[in-house]
């Protein structure tokens, strides 16, 4: 008979590099204490309802707190010979309190025994991600709050399109944000879901309370059908969706400051806390943080798509290939958290020139629409409108003089609608508190943004 938990039926062990490549200890360890919980629940529920005695029960439940604090003490070393982490708390406990350990399996299997381990932990760690998202958020708001006036120009396809303030730029992020929270919280919806006492997929003959250890274990509802409580992987799956556009989002910003902060731009000065140097050039600074931050984006939709296809195969139940169904959650977590800590010590340290943005609005022609607009009010059908300021544009790129250097007398030749009140329009401030309607950049919009924000990063808080 093979040594194992399980060998009953096998006369033959596998070599150690196979053991070694079946095994998921050095990944399902992070799940002890998930494990020991969800143990000490279970045995509790059996002592309950009469399936084992309560002195077992109890004695069980010691032995798994004795299991817990030796592991926090860095006094139990967890083996791959015992292949996953609910195997190894099994034998640590049978050391502890001999044959009496064998009954905390009854009534449940290692297949509803993981999936709620993994719910656990992804349960526990979704509020720490939201509570993260909204530290960013309230950096980014106090920021913007007070750039709510700072010039900047707006951009599409990286050309400068229209001037807009720097608050109402970090604000767009902050709208970003607040749907990744959105996400999240609703991840925990399908994440509180107890799959214990599903068993291996059919359910159990033993008189088992499922309700009772939901409860004790903080989940909010049960699976309804054993086969689909021991299969499931959505709640995984959305976590790295969510997580996956999270980074995406962190990614967009990463560009952003990789460019503002470059020599060209000029727009910010990352503090040296957040960014490095060269190894052979002793002027440079690099936004290498942002940098990671990019690449980092990479390896988390790895993490999504490698689930995603570990999953697309499996027929129903429980298949070996979930035993892949972790490491790339535990992995894209820790990356999540690392990237939101960056970039909110980040933000909060940075250097903002407000004189340089301010005079990138006045070098261009982004205020091109504001005349074109202004041709409007004064009745002429746009696209007509759009045709003359793109001449004088034209003009302009010719001449090396922007628009509201321009004489009025060269205005007026393109348009006799064009008055001495078109250059109180053309400057950018101008431009920039024009544009009232919900959700612009003028400086009253982006207060009231600001505020709406601020009370939608409390709620829940």
């Amino acid at each position: 008979m093979v040594e194992k938990l399980w060998g009953g039926r096998f006369t033959e062990s596998g070599s150690k590099r196979a053991q070694k490549y079946g095994a998921s200890i050095n990944v399902d360890q992070q799940m002890i204490q998930e494990d020991i919980q969800a143990s000490i629940a279970h045995a509790l529920m059996l002592g309950r309802q009469g399936i084992i005695d309560d002195a077992d029960a109890r004695q069980i439940v010691a032995g798994l707190h004795e299991i817990w604090a030796d592991f926090s003490a860095n006094k139990v070393t967890l083996k791959v010979a015992h292949e996953d982490v609910h195997m190894n708390v099994e034998v640590l406990l049978t050391e502890k309190i001999g044959a009496t350990a064998g009954k905390l399996h009854t009534a449940r299997s290692r297949n509803d025994q993981v999936a709620t381990d993994f719910h656990l932990w992804v349960a526990k760690r979704l509020p720490d991600v939201i509570g993260a998202i909204k530290r960013f958020q309230k950096t980014l708001l106090n920021l913007a709050e007070v750039h709510e006036a700072t010039l900047m120009p707006g951009y599409t396809h990286l050309q400068h399109a229209q001037p807009v303030t720097f608050g109402y730029h970090l604000l767009a992020y902050v709208g970003m944000l607040q749907r990744d929270v959105e996400r999240f919280e609703f991840n925990i919806k399908h994440a509180n879901l107890s799959p214990l006492g599903a068993a291996a997929l059919a359910g159990t003959t033993f008189p088992i309370d499922r309700e009772s250890v939901a409860a004790a274990l903080g989940f909010d509802a049960i699976y309804h059908n054993a086969m689909d409580a021991v299969s499931d992987r959505d709640f995984a799956v959305e976590f790295l969706q969510s997580t996956s556009l999270l980074m995406m989002h962190l990614s967009r910003m990463s560009e952003e400051i990789i460019l503002w902060s470059s020599h060209e731009f000029n727009f910010v000065t990352l503090s040296d806390a957040y960014a490095t140097g060269s190894s052979i050039m002793p002027q440079k600074k690099n936004a290498d943080f942002a940098e990671l931050t990019r690449g980092k984006t990479g390896r988390v939709y790895g993490d999504l798509i490698g689930l995603l296809t570990v999953m697309k195969g499996l027929p129903l139940a429980y298949n070996k290939d979930m035993q892949e169904d972790k490491r790339g959650v535990f992995e894209a977590y820790d990356t999540l958290m690392d990237a939101l800590y960056i970039f909110n010590g980040m933000f909060a340290t940075l250097t903002v020139n407000q004189q340089t943005m301010t005079e990138s609005t006045h070098d261009d022609f982004s205020n091109a629409t504001e005349l074109a607009d202004y041709l409007v009010t004064k009745g002429l059908p746009f696209r007509d409108a759009h045709a003359i300021v793109g001449q004088l544009v034209l003009l302009g790129i010719q001449t090396g003089v922007n628009l509201q250097e321009m004489s009025l007398a060269d205005l007026q030749q393109a348009s006799h609608l064009i008055d001495s009140d078109v250059f109180d329009v053309l400057r950018p401030m101008t431009a920039v508190n024009r544009r009232t309607s919900f959700g612009g950049t003028a400086v009253s919009e982006v207060h009231n943004q600001i505020k709406y924000y601020q009370e939608k990063v409390e709620e829940g808080s």
